[in-house]
């Protein structure tokens, strides 16, 4: 096949394909529930791996549904963001040996933890 007989045929194809991306334009938020994490970037070890799993855990529960209410909005992004934070430190203490980022790791659970509780308290209260 020449490129005077190929190219127009992808042109096509792609002329075709359009309307099928552009059907689906309701923008909800994706279901992160049926999307296979994507390989571990770099280091395939357990510490590297319980990162990547964070990471994808926390950026599932940031893909909120938003409500034009940036308060709200802030703080259930948040809520997840801390999350991450959370489970990223506690794979610190699991796996990490230098005292200054394990002490930091530590502090980072009692302050997230803390305001974690403080907007799913407000949000209790505002976010009707």
């Amino acid at each position: 096949m020449n490129i005077k007989t190929f190219a127009p045929g992808v042109a096509l194809a792609l002329l075709l394909a359009l309307p099928a991306f552009a059907q689906d334009s309701s923008h909800q938020p994706m279901d992160h529930s049926t999307i296979q994490m994507a390989e571990t970037k770099g280091d395939q070890g357990p510490s590297s791996q319980a990162f990547a799993e964070a990471n994808a855990k926390m950026h599932a529960g940031m893909d909120i549904e938003f409500s034009g209410n940036a308060d709200v909005d802030f703080a259930r992004g948040m809520i997840a963001h801390h999350q991450g934070a959370i489970d990223m430190a506690k794979i610190e203490l699991e796996h990490g040996k230098d005292p200054a980022m394990r002490k930091l790791a530590e502090e980072v659970i009692k302050a997230q933890e803390g305001e974690i509780e403080m907007m799913k308290a407000w949000l209790e209260k505002n976010a009707k």
